[in-house]
C-alpha cells in the first residue's frame, strides 16, 4: 500500500474542503435614514455568530426603495437585493400586485411560534392566505411626549388626562401659564397623522380590518373627526409641517406632540439641550374607560424571491428582528421601538432614561402594543389617504355641516376609485 500517495490525498481533499466552509457570502439590504443606520449597529453582534456572512446595508432613501422594488418587481425581480425594507402601510400594495416577488418566510424558519411573538396588528398587512410575505420590524406605539416644566408650571399632572376633553381642558391651562406656547400641533394639509391616530385608537379605519369594505365613514371615524375639530376650534391645535414641529420642539413653541414611539429618537437627538424637561404619557382616549393605544408608523424586512442567499438572508432577519439583543441593539443606538413582545423584558427597557427625566420611557410606550388595534392599508391606501386629506382640509374649514357628512364624501369617491364597496 503506498500510504505516502494515501496521505497526498487525504491532504488535497481537507484542502478542498477548507475553502468552502470558510467561504463568505454577502446579502445586501436596500433601507433608508435611521432605519439602515439601525440595521447597521446589529452587525457586529450579527456576524459573532455568524463571521461567514457579510451584510451590505444600502441607504437608498424611503422614495427610492419603494419605487426601485416596485420597478424590479414589475419586471420579474430582477434587479432586487437580498432583502427590502417594506412599511407596514404600503405593504400590500406589493402582495397585490406582485405576489411572487418576495418569498414566503415560513419556508425559512419563521414558525407559527415565531409568528407570535408579534402583535396581530403588525402581521395584519404582512401575512395573506397563510403566506408570510414580510416579517415586523419596527413599529409606531402612539404616545404623548410633552414638555414637564411647561405642564408644571400650568399645574398640569398628565395623569390626570384621560379623554380628549381632559387634553382639550389641559391644553388652555398650559397655555395660559406660558404664553407664545401652543398646546400641540399637527399636520392638516399635508397629513393625515392626528386622525388615524385616534381612529385607530377608537378600532377604526379607511377600510375595514379584511379589507373587503370601506369604514371611514363608520361612528368611530365620525366620532374622531369631531373631537380634532373641537380641539382646533378650541385654539389648542395648531397646523404644522415636520419641520416646523421639529423647531417648535426646540424652540419651546409647542407643549406637546403625539406620535409613534420613534419620535423619541427624534426629540432627544433634535433637542439635545433640553434634556430633563421632556416626558411621555399615554393617549387620552374619547371616554375614560375608552382604549388608551394606537399605532402610527413601522417596517418590516422581506426577502426577495431572486435573492440567490435566502438561507443567509432569514439568517439576518432572525437575528435582527426575532432576538430581544438584535431589537435593543436598535432601540438603543436609533429609537426603533420594536415590534418584538419580548423586547419589554430586556433590561434596558426598564431603564430609567436620562433625557426624559429618570423616566423609563420605553416600558410605559412598549407595554400598549399588546393593546392596539389592527388597521389595514389594504392595497388602495393611497387613494384614500389622498381623498380624505382633501376632505379633512375642506371640513376643518367648514366646507360640510358635520363629520358625518364629510366622511360618507369621501366614503363614495373612495368607493369610486377603489371598486371597494361601503361597509353596511
Amino acid at each position: 500500500m503506498n500510504f505516502k500517495f494515501i496521505g497526498a490525498s487525504v491532504s488535497l481533499a481537507l484542502l478542498a474542503a477548507t475553502p468552502a466552509a470558510a467561504q463568505s457570502t454577502t446579502i445586501t439590504i436596500w433601507s433608508w435614514n435611521v432605519a439602515a443606520s439601525a440595521l447597521k449597529s446589529t452587525l457586529e453582534g450579527f456576524n459573532k455568530k455568524y463571521p461567514d456572512i457579510k451584510v451590505d446595508v444600502q441607504d437608498l432613501g424611503n422614495s427610492q426603495v419603494y419605487d426601485k422594488s416596485l420597478a424590479a418587481c414589475a419586471a420579474g425581480g430582477e434587479g432586487l437585493p437580498d432583502i427590502v425594507t417594506v412599511e407596514n402601510f404600503e405593504a400590500e400594495v406589493f402582495w397585490n400586485r406582485f405576489p411572487d416577488c418576495f418569498t414566503d418566510a415560513t419556508k425559512l424558519g419563521y414558525t407559527p411560534e415565531k409568528q407570535a411573538l408579534f402583535p396581530d396588528f403588525k402581521r395584519t398587512e404582512l401575512e395573506v392566505d397563510g403566506v408570510a410575505y414580510s416579517v415586523p420590524w419596527d413599529s409606531g406605539p402612539v404616545a404623548m411626549f410633552y414638555r414637564r416644566d411647561f405642564y408644571e408650571k400650568a399645574g398640569v399632572d398628565p395623569a390626570t388626562i384621560k379623554t380628549w376633553d381632559d387634553f382639550i381642558a389641559a391644553g388652555k391651562k398650559v397655555m395660559q401659564a406660558n404664553p407664545g406656547t401652543v398646546m400641540t400641533q399637527a399636520d392638516f394639509n399635508g397629513d393625515s397623522e392626528w386622525f388615524r391616530m385616534i381612529a385607530n385608537e377608537q378600532g377604526c379605519g379607511y377600510f375595514s380590518t379584511d379589507g373587503q369594505s370601506i369604514t371611514i365613514n363608520q361612528p368611530a371615524c365620525v366620532a374622531t373627526l369631531e373631537k380634532l375639530k373641537q380641539m382646533k376650534d378650541a385654539g389648542i391645535i395648531t397646523a404644522a409641517i415636520w419641520d416646523e414641529k421639529i423647531q417648535s420642539n426646540t424652540s419651546g413653541k409647542v407643549a406637546t406632540q403625539m406620535y409613534g414611539g420613534w419620535f423619541e429618537g427624534t426629540v432627544r437627538s433634535g433637542s439635545p439641550d433640553l434634556a430633563g424637561k421632556w416626558g411621555v404619557y399615554t393617549m387620552p382616549s374619547l371616554t375614560a374607560d375608552g382604549p388608551h393605544a394606537a399605532n402610527l408608523g413601522g417596517s418590516s424586512l422581506a426577502i426577495s424571491s431572486a435573492s440567490q442567499h435566502k438561507e443567509a438572508a432569514w439568517k439576518f432577519i432572525d437575528y435582527a428582528l426575532l432576538t430581544n439583543e438584535g431589537q435593543v441593539t436598535m432601540l438603543k443606538s436609533f429609537g426603533l421601538v420594536p415590534s418584538l413582545l419580548t423586547a419589554d423584558k430586556d433590561p434596558f427597557v426598564k431603564e430609567p432614561q436620562p433625557y426624559w427625566g429618570g423616566q423609563a420611557v420605553w416600558s410605559d410606550i412598549l407595554a400598549t402594543l399588546p393593546k392596539i388595534v389592527p388597521s389595514r392599508g389594504t392595497a388602495f391606501q393611497s387613494d384614500a389617504e389622498g381623498i380624505y386629506r382633501v376632505t379633512q382640509t375642506k371640513y376643518l374649514a367648514g366646507g360640510f355641516p358635520d363629520a358625518k357628512a364629510a366622511l360618507d364624501d369621501a366614503a363614495k369617491q373612495i368607493e369610486t376609485a377603489t371598486g371597494v364597496p361601503i361597509a353596511e
